[in-house]
């Protein structure tokens, strides 16, 4: 059945004879489905298939004599003859006739020549290959104006979108001339080819048979087409825009770097970089060994590779070896009565301190010269040292650079790494003369008293080297290896207490000691800078917010009675903040603080009037910690008399604790002599007390309070009220000097007591306080406990 179909249809072809487009068309077709897109009737392009299953067909199909078959598109590609169901074919394919059929590497390929629609009418043979009866449909007549109108419009949006899309050649441009308005429906076909449209749109364009229905499909296609082509230009003309200009940009530059070298107008990096090193020197005056070592790395800088990893070594070491200031020192001001001006402006009180930098700089001045001095200012926090470090080296007119040294465990912070570590890096002395331009400034040295040192080795000891102006001629840092002199470098230190400073390093320093302000000390500064910056800060005119010197008062004596003024300063912040909130809320208002109004503002206040202890066994006594001066009260008590005893409580250290037993030794043996009851110890169980439990407390300056709490409760006699103590004693009932004499004053003063003891042997420490200080202070001067004992009983 099947051979006679075959023969039936290769007989009816070949009866046909010349076969034109339009002319004779077979009514038996072979079938092949195409899986990308409909094959149009407009289009001539190469088709690709599998050999298995459609070689058959197309060795069939070479035997007719017209050679035409019809293609189908498929949604899926039939990988073989199993996967194709004939019944999921659309309605319309198109008749194609095959030239230039070829096989390769298992695939056929065919350039088909669209000629017409075709539509199944019907099955001739379902199995490969497969041959089906076809029928052509014909378009009815449309009115020509209207084609004619949506013709010319096709015409115009392809010609737009053959210069967009460069894919499309002359030989489109060529085949776009044989059609005309005249033909409309390969014209319309031809568009609806050309666009990128998905296959299932464009299937349905070769499923509407009338033209001016097809053309209102094929046209919206087309413009979409042309926009995205459009768009596609801008988008490539921009990154080709961008592309050609740094191209540009990068072939003008070659040439110009070709076009200078060749002309000696420039050097190459390597020249540039050595030439920015020697102009670096010009005008330094650089010593010979650091001249030779400076000149020997130029020299390896010019033989090495600008990629190579010594190169950037080499280079870096150099930027830092140039960078120093070789030879190059600033001029001292050595005029007193400028540096006068300065320290006044920035601090109010520390007449001793500012007298003390007059006296330093007086000695530079009378030399010509200041060098080699280090001076380490020690005092509570909150007092001013860091400010007047500054204040220094403005008064002297030097550069002035700070670093904190507190916490630093690393030896290489100040004398630099080895240049062989990777990341290695001078140390902060060397850093801090690159930036300040000169062998002479200032340099600060904070928190000089928290050094660490830990396995990276111990910064305090590589600070001798440093700081003393004996070895400092020669110093030497680890990265730079060369020899710098920093004798004329005016270090300043700052501590808040010496008990941690190694001892061969605070040999080495000049100790100018700053202790804590009075409350006047503190109002003038409230006033004077305190105040002023809180208002500049908050932007408020000083007209809209004024406080008063009694609220001041009540501010220091309640809220900030530490020996400096950093609380202070925060107390102040919390006033402005709290007035700014006011101020907003009533825009008109100007606000005037009075004393009743601090608590307001700040809440209760932290510190009470202290309550002076008196009575039998009860002494105050005066104290001396980090943060400045402070009352002791020491209590004593007989407990009862079963047995002899002597307990001590209040968190002391070892020191008081020795103050303690000496002070209860003498009083024991000396009962007789100082009037007390020569058996009251011998059955008494003693304790002894000093308040503040929780505070350690420790240091030898309360021997003689002790020995006269304790000498109270075995006269059953109060001391005299008003009086406070200071003074170490020992066995033979001499009294010892103490230290920090200044502090231990202004605390007495702040509890209103004006009536002290203190050691003979303080008295010179005495008169060197300022006046404001020694006003209305009755004194006595103690060389031995009996002339305590004449003063309090």
């Amino acid at each position: 059945m099947n051979d006679d179909i075959h023969h039936d249809f290769e007989q009816d072809a070949s009866s046909t004879g010349l076969v034109l487009p339009d002319q004779n068309l077979p009514d038996k077709l072979y079938i092949i489905p195409v899986h990308n897109r409909p094959f149009f009737p407009a289009q001539v392009l190469p088709v690709i298939v599998n050999e298995d299953p459609w070689a058959d067909t197309l060795e069939l199909v070479a035997k007719t004599p017209h050679q035409r078959l019809a293609l189908f598109y498929m949604d899926t590609p039939a990988q073989d003859a199993a996967s194709f169901d004939p019944d999921s074919l659309p309605e319309h394919g198109t008749m194609v006739r095959v030239h230039h059929a070829s096989k390769e590497g298992g695939k056929l390929q065919f350039v088909a020549q669209g000629m017409a629609r075709v539509r199944i009418r019907g099955w001739l043979r379902r199995k490969p290959p497969y041959l089906v009866e076809v029928e052509y449909p014909q378009s009815d007549e449309d009115p020509r104006d209207e084609v004619k109108a949506y013709g010319m419009a096709l015409i115009n949006a392809i010609k737009e979108l053959l210069p967009l899309n460069p894919l499309y050649s002359e030989e489109l441009k060529n085949y776009l001339n044989r059609f005309s308005p005249n033909a409309p429906s390969p014209l319309t076909d031809f568009a609806a080819a050309l666009t990128t449209a998905p296959g299932a749109e464009l299937q349905e364009v070769l499923d509407t048979v009338p033209v001016l229905k097809r053309m209102e499909k094929v046209l919206p296609l087309l413009r979409k087409e042309v926009e995205v082509a459009k768009l596609q230009k801008e988008l490539t003309g921009e990154v080709n825009r961008k592309i050609g200009e740094r191209q540009r940009e990068f072939f003008l530059k070659e040439q110009l770097k070709i076009i200078q070298q060749e002309l000696g107008i420039t050097k190459d990096d390597r020249s540039a970089d050595a030439d920015e090193f020697r102009s670096r020197l010009e005008g330094k005056v650089v010593p010979p060994a650091a001249q030779k070592r400076i000149d020997d790395e130029l020299n390896k800088l010019s033989v090495l590779e600008t990629g190579s990893p010594e190169y950037a070594v080499t280079r870096n070491y150099l930027d830092w070896a140039t960078s120093m200031p070789w030879g190059l020192y600033s001029e001292d001001k050595l005029d007193l009565e400028h540096a006068r001006k300065v320290l006044n402006a920035h601090h109010a009180g520390l007449d001793d301190i500012k007298s003390r930098i007059i006296e330093f700089l007086a000695v530079g001045a009378f030399r010509g010269e200041i060098a080699g001095s280090i001076v380490l200012l020690v005092g509570p926090p909150g007092v001013g040292k860091t400010s007047i470090g500054k204040s220094i080296a403005e008064s002297l007119g030097r550069p002035f650079y700070r670093f904190s040294v507190g916490g630093m465990r690393d030896e290489a912070e100040i004398k630099g790494h080895r240049r062989t570590y990777i990341g290695a890096l001078p140390g902060k002395l060397v850093q801090a003369l690159k930036e300040v331009e000169v062998m002479n400034p200032v340099i600060m040295l904070d928190e000089v008293d928290k050094l660490g040192s830990s396995h990276q080795g111990d910064p305090a000891s590589a600070l001798l080297e440093t700081l003393d102006p004996e070895q400092n001629v020669g110093f030497l840092d680890h990265y730079l290896d060369l020899r710098l002199d920093l004798s004329k470098v005016l270090f300043v230190c700052t501590a808040n207490s010496l008990y941690s400073i190694p001892g061969p390093l605070l040999d080495r320093m000049e100790i100018i000691r700053l202790s804590g302000y009075i409350t006047e000390e503190k109002l003038a500064i409230a006033k004077r800078h305190l105040w002023p910056r809180q208002l500049e800060r908050a932007g408020i005119p000083k007209k809209r917010l004024t406080i008063s010197d009694s609220a001041l008062r009540n501010l220091i004596e309640g809220y900030a009675r530490e020996a400096g003024v950093r609380q202070l300063d925060k107390q102040l912040g919390k006033v402005v903040r709290k007035a700014v909130v006011k101020l907003l809320d009533e825009p008109e208002a100007n606000i005037r603080i009075g004393p009743k109004d601090i608590e307001s503002y700040l809440g209760m206040p932290f510190w009470h009037p202290e309550q002076l202890l008196t009575g039998v066994g009860v002494v105050t006594g005066l104290a001396w910690n980090s943060m400045g001066g402070a009352t002791l009260p020491i209590e004593a008590t007989r407990i009862h008399t079963l047995n002899r005893g002597f307990k001590l409580t209040g968190k002391l250290g070892d020191v008081m604790k020795e103050s303690a037993e000496i002070a209860f030794s003498y009083v024991n043996s000396h009962l007789k002599e100082f009037k007390g009851d020569p058996t009251f110890f011998d059955q008494a169980f003693v304790h002894m007390h000093v308040p503040e439990g929780a505070t350690p407390k420790d240091g030898p300056s309360a021997g003689i309070s002790m020995a006269s709490a304790l000498l109270s409760l075995a006269r059953n006699q109060a001391p005299k009220k008003g009086v406070a103590m200071t003074g170490e004693l020992t066995l033979t009932g001499l009294v010892l000097p103490i230290g920090g004499l200044r502090e231990k004053v202004i605390a007495a003063r702040r509890l209103k007591l004006f009536e002290l003891i203190i050691p003979e042997l303080n008295r010179g420490d005495f008169e060197e306080l300022p006046d404001y200080l020694k006003e209305g202070l009755t004194m006595h001067f103690a060389k031995r406990f009996s002339d305590v004992v004449k003063v309090l009983f």
